[in-house]
């Protein structure tokens, strides 16, 4: 697991454990793509954590990143959104929206 999930997924799990339900904004910089575990990391947080995650705002840059948005629908229950970079406001405004 990457150090940033050894961080990610404890703090996430800590909210779940408080009773709310959580949103996320994820942005992507330069971003190339998963390696096959990376993916699978991805989709074993998606379906254990589905039920926790509310909203997700995808944040990036390339066109494919949005098709990703498409891709990660089957695997939660939350409600996701593609923003472009230049949308960063958008998102965040969109996950403060009741």
């Amino acid at each position: 697991m990457a150090d940033c999930c050894k961080k990610f997924v404890p703090l996430i799990d800590a909210a779940v454990a408080k009773g709310g339900k959580i949103r996320l904004l994820a942005q992507f910089h330069d971003f190339h793509g998963w390696d096959l575990h990376a993916l699978w990391d991805d989709i074993k947080f998606s379906t254990t954590h589905c039920l926790a995650i509310e909203r997700i705002a995808l944040v990036g840059e390339k066109k494919w990143e949005a098709w990703m948005s498409k891709v990660c629908k089957p695997f939660t229950m939350a409600k996701i959104k593609y923003f472009d970079a230049g949308e960063i406001t958008a998102a965040w405004a969109w996950l403060k929206e009741t």
